[in-house]
């Protein structure tokens, strides 16, 4: 008799439960919204995941294609001056006129350009001196810590700064003056990573075996702390972007009629109240390229298992 009581009772607040979920919405349902919201999770993902990678590539597409595409950068338009965006132009007009989406392109072109060249400079010298001091070591390894630590008391920003404003104006001094103030990162993690493989079974046994220390430095060392150094280059690659547009905009990069987006920024400064778009088109640029490239990099950093060194 409790066994039927219980049964019946069951099979009531099945029929409950079935009646109340046909005057609930199904995007209230369980079973309705758990896929949805799993598929809705899984698209969220993918758009954190490649949108990044598809931004990068659009920059770095558009700056190789700037040379062939029909624009004018540097055309003067008097009636167009400081004209909002609109369906044509869709970053408007500067203070002379010009496109500035043409500009943005061109600017995307500079920066990349620098960065790129600063970032391989710094990663050959940088690295290639950390190996060298950790694995000499004694007056060499003291000689470059201290050089170092030199640099690194200075803000790199400001000695950028300094280093351009003794060169001069210009691409190429800007390109110096960055080189110069870069390298130190990638020395500092060879370095360090340097002294940690030195002493491996593997290493011992390329000496005993008498290779030469340049071969054991090229072919036993260098591909085991490669990891880390590709991800300091893609911190090292945003930092130099916006070390360029700093320098430029305070007159010490890319001099006129030549697109910079730190110049841009510079330019629009003036007419910030009339004219907003002249700024926020370059910094959103910036933004976006710096952020893409800073997510990679942390994507890159958790793939690769980089775990985080405490420098002592």
């Amino acid at each position: 008799m409790k066994n039927t009581q219980r049964i019946l009772f069951v099979r009531l607040l099945r029929r409950l439960r079935e009646r109340i979920l046909m005057y609930v919405p199904a995007t209230l349902s369980l079973r309705t919204r758990t896929p949805y919201t799993h598929k809705k999770n899984t698209i969220f993902k993918y758009v954190l995941k490649y949108a990044p990678f598809l931004i990068l590539m659009t920059w770095l597409i558009l700056a190789l294609s700037a040379p062939i595409l029909p624009m004018q950068p540097d055309q003067i338009m008097l009636e167009k001056i400081l004209l909002s965006p609109n369906w044509s132009q869709w970053f408007g007009h500067d203070d002379l006129g010009r496109s500035i989406s043409a500009r943005l392109i061109m600017g995307a072109r500079t920066s990349l350009s620098v960065a790129i060249i600063v970032v391989s400079i710094s990663l050959i010298v940088g690295t290639f001196a950390g190996m060298l001091g950790a694995w000499w070591g004694g007056f060499w390894d003291k000689t470059l810590v201290m050089i170092i630590d030199l640099f690194i008391a200075f803000p790199g920003i400001l000695l950028a700064i300094a280093l351009a404003g003794i060169l001069g104006p210009g691409i190429m001094n800007t390109v110096v003056a960055l080189s110069i103030v870069s390298w130190v990162g990638f020395a500092r993690l060879a370095r360090v990573q340097t002294l940690s493989m030195k002493n491996r079974d593997h290493v011992h046994a390329a000496h005993a075996l008498g290779t030469p220390d340049f071969t054991i430095t090229l072919k036993h060392i260098l591909p085991l702390i490669l990891a880390p150094i590709i991800v300091e280059a893609t911190f090292a690659f945003a930092g130099v972007v916006i070390a360029e547009a700093g320098l430029s905009f305070l007159g010490l990069g890319v001099q006129p009629p030549a697109a910079s987006w730190g110049s841009m920024i510079r330019d629009g400064a003036r007419y910030m109240l009339v004219a907003p778009h002249m700024v926020l088109a370059p910094s959103f640029a910036i933004l976006s390229l710096v952020l893409c490239i800073n997510l990679l990099g942390d994507d890159l950093r958790d793939k690769m298992n980089i775990r985080e060194i405490h420098h002592t």
